[in-house]
């Protein structure tokens, strides 16, 4: 059994959307990358062409673009390294056996050398060793073109459409503002560790290769989160949500809206239709972001803007429906508390509503989360 488990799938399962969102990546980088380098307008003496391995390169710039072997020194620099490595090798050696053999041997301590190891750079060295006709007639201007050009182009698709897709290439550096544009580290990863430390821990356990400090860092703060969720007991959603809720529907000017966040001191409503169905949040900061983007376009001050967005006499007032968000993080009644310390803890939110079905029954905002956890705290003492 154990032999048989062995065999199967090491990499864990992910959504058919991200499937599907790395395969069109590789689509659109590969076309777009040929565009270039087979146009009937270029060439082909030039070398600008594409090659096998840049398919290999697609794997990991598009399916795995955390990976520190995805990244741009690794992909550029390590497949422009091992071409240089493959064509020298390719003049000096006649055996096709040993030269592919040394070329990508060599090419791999290259690599690894200049900190730039990108597994198709082994195929790129091999593809220079066991093409002897197109070295002789390109010599070392085949590591420019097709190789360093390629990838180049490839890194640089990669880039913008992981910006499209809501993902991040290159991957994010440990000394990268938090998703507050300022230098603290978001919540869930202020471990106390320094880059040296989680560096050394990456030396230590051999995964240099797999992981970033920062993706260290991220899977760290996640885990003491999930571990520090465990101490919440038996505690249901239920047990501490507000129950007794002040909401809006889609149409309710954002003139009300304001003056209920003024009277009830919330920072959140929900928005719901016939029968509480629960359509959506909004929350104060959706009137800031709206007043600035307002501002903005109409090239008027804040708070001129914010006065017309709120104002009542308009032809057609602003309404909830037109800012709230319907993406946000949801649960049940019956949910453990636990569930909702990641949902809330880097601040994206700090209100998550409570549904039954579809109907929406009551809303734990930061505030009853901070005071159940340090009720149990105290009864842990």
């Amino acid at each position: 059994m154990h032999l048989l488990r062995s065999l199967g799938p090491a990499v864990a399962g992910v959504s058919i959307i991200e499937a599907i969102r790395a395969g069109a990546g590789a689509i659109v980088g590969l076309a777009v990358a040929g565009l270039f380098l087979l146009s009937p307008d270029i060439d082909l003496e030039t070398g600008l062409y594409l090659v096998a391995p840049f398919g290999a390169s697609s794997v990991l710039l598009f399916a795995v673009p955390n990976s520190p072997l995805a990244q741009p020194w690794s992909a550029i620099i390590g497949n422009t390294v091992a071409a240089l490595v493959g064509v020298a090798v390719c003049l000096s050696i006649p055996d096709p056996a040993l030269r592919i053999a040394l070329a990508v041997g060599l090419a791999i301590t290259a690599t690894i050398l200049c900190r730039a190891v990108h597994p198709p750079a082994g195929a790129v060295a091999m593809t220079a060793a066991m093409s002897p006709e197109a070295i002789d007639r390109l010599g070392f201007w085949f590591a420019l073109t097709p190789i360093a050009a390629g990838t180049v182009l490839l890194v640089l698709i990669a880039t913008l459409y992981a910006r499209l897709t809501g993902r991040h290439y290159p991957f994010r550096q440990f000394a990268d503002p938090g998703r507050h544009g300022t230098t603290d580290r978001n919540p869930s990863e202020r471990l106390g560790l320094s880059e040296d430390e989680l560096t050394g821990l990456l030396e230590r356990y051999r995964q240099s290769f797999n992981l970033g400090v920062e993706d260290l860092a991220r899977l760290i703060g996640a885990a003491e989160l999930q571990a520090a969720s465990h101490a919440t007991g038996p505690l249901l959603t239920k047990d501490i949500m507000s129950c007794n809720l002040i909401t809006v529907h889609p149409e309710t000017p954002l003139s009300e809206v304001a003056d209920l966040f003024r009277r009830h001191r919330f920072t959140s409503l929900p928005v719901i239709g016939a029968n509480a169905r629960f359509l959506g949040v909004i929350f104060q900061i959706h009137l800031i972001a709206q007043a600035r983007e307002d501002a903005l376009r109409l090239d008027r001050g804040f708070i001129p803007a914010l006065r017309r967005l709120l104002e009542r006499n308009r032809d057609k007032p602003v309404s909830a429906g037109d800012i709230m968000s319907v993406a946000g993080p949801r649960t049940t009644g019956n949910a453990p508390v636990s569930t909702l310390l990641p949902m809330m803890a880097d601040g994206e939110v700090d209100a998550v509503p409570v549904l039954d079905g579809s109907r929406v029954v009551g809303i734990v905002t930061r505030t009853d989360l901070i005071a159940a956890l340090a009720r149990q705290a105290i009864r842990h003492e």
